[in-house]
């Protein structure tokens, strides 16, 4: 595939928020322009157990009407070049999608020709920006798996890349939709005061710490919190995190990032009304629901604001651990990306 990103030095409105580029010619996703009926699902990158899993949901014959007869119909496999965890997943994860009617393609540019809607699965953050382009340059509405990207500065350049060409995208976890968080969102214990989560946390030596797998706990604090975090501190050992967000109103919440012992997801609500015991995992499908409505109307259930938020707090964290715990200022740290997210260009 040739690379459509070049990266050179020039001055933009992205710090301000914006981008002015003239869009006269351009197809757009968002203006709900598709072909009647359109239900064709691609997906880029096969070294993701999520990858099998959206296909099995989504191909199934006895698939619910939650999923209204979306199928994932081609695939390109490429994902990681270099973490092992990944690359040795691939064969076996393109075998396993063939079985399920999957159409196997050798290129980004070949699956554009054959699909509506994408899901960009690669595992590897760092590849996202590159490979969301020519999507984006296709008008396709797509969904970013976990992590949107390897870095806050390529997770601004990815929104940016996204009014440019003015195609609505979204990232999430699926620890979004963990039991009880969406009516704890919503004011099942009033208004909430604080929160403390807990997720696994392993390490990926390619990605900053939390980018990796610890983004599930911090989606899942944010889902409850909303935003609004000022600083991050961190306190780190080899087997635990403790991350603790102050927000603008004063309130604090924290995430746990588990690397020993047994492992799982949860956390505990602190509200005006009550306090609440998150529940457990819902597993993919609740997260796939919302794929598939955004596909359908181009309304991004979480908004861009968040999802930054949520890179800003890991990037945040990450420089607290190297401050040795001492508090960051998220502010600051999302200025300094935004003056390096500048400097990318699309064409």
């Amino acid at each position: 595939m040739n690379k459509p990103l070049k990266r050179r030095d020039f001055i933009k409105t992205a710090a301000a928020g914006a981008i002015t580029v003239g869009l006269a010619g351009k197809q757009v996703a968002g203006s709900g322009v598709l072909p009647q009926n359109s239900k064709r699902i691609g997906i880029i990158g096969l070294d993701t157990s999520h990858s099998t899993a959206f296909t099995k949901a989504l191909n199934d014959p006895a698939a619910g009407p939650e999923f209204e007869g979306y199928k994932i119909v081609a695939a390109y496999p490429k994902g990681s070049n270099d973490i092992k965890s990944s690359v040795d997943r691939i064969s076996g994860y393109t075998e396993d999608v063939k079985k399920m009617g999957v159409g196997i393609v050798g290129s980004i540019d070949e699956l554009l020709t054959k699909v509506d809607f994408v899901l960009l699965e690669t595992n590897d953050g760092r590849l996202h920006l590159e490979q969301a382009i020519p999507v984006m340059k296709a008008g396709k509405r797509m969904f970013i798996d976990k992590p949107i990207a390897a870095s806050l500065v390529d997770t601004l350049a990815i929104f940016e890349a996204s009014k440019h060409y003015n195609v609505p995208l979204f990232s999430a976890s699926s620890l979004r939709y963990i039991t009880g968080a969406k009516e704890i969102a919503a004011g099942s214990a009033g208004k909430v005061l604080g929160a403390d989560v807990f997720s696994p946390a392993t390490l990926e030596k390619t990605h900053p710490d939390l980018f990796w797998y610890g983004v599930h706990g911090v989606e899942a604090l944010f889902t409850i919190m909303g935003t609004g975090c000022k600083t991050v501190s961190r306190a780190f050992t080899p087997d635990t995190d403790v991350v603790t967000g102050i927000w603008s109103d004063n309130r604090i919440g924290t995430m746990r990032g588990i690397r020993s012992g047994k492992s799982s997801y949860g956390g505990t609500v602190f509200g005006e009304k009550e306090i609440k015991v998150l529940g457990s995992y819902a597993g993919y499908n609740p997260l796939l629901v919302e794929i598939i409505k955004f596909f359908r109307t181009g309304i991004p259930p979480v908004k861009p604001e968040e999802t930054i938020e949520i890179f800003t707090f890991m990037a945040a964290a990450e420089e607290s651990k190297f401050k040795k715990g001492a508090p960051v200022e998220t502010e600051k740290v999302l200025a300094k990306a935004k003056k390096k997210a500048a400097k990318i260009s699309f064409s």
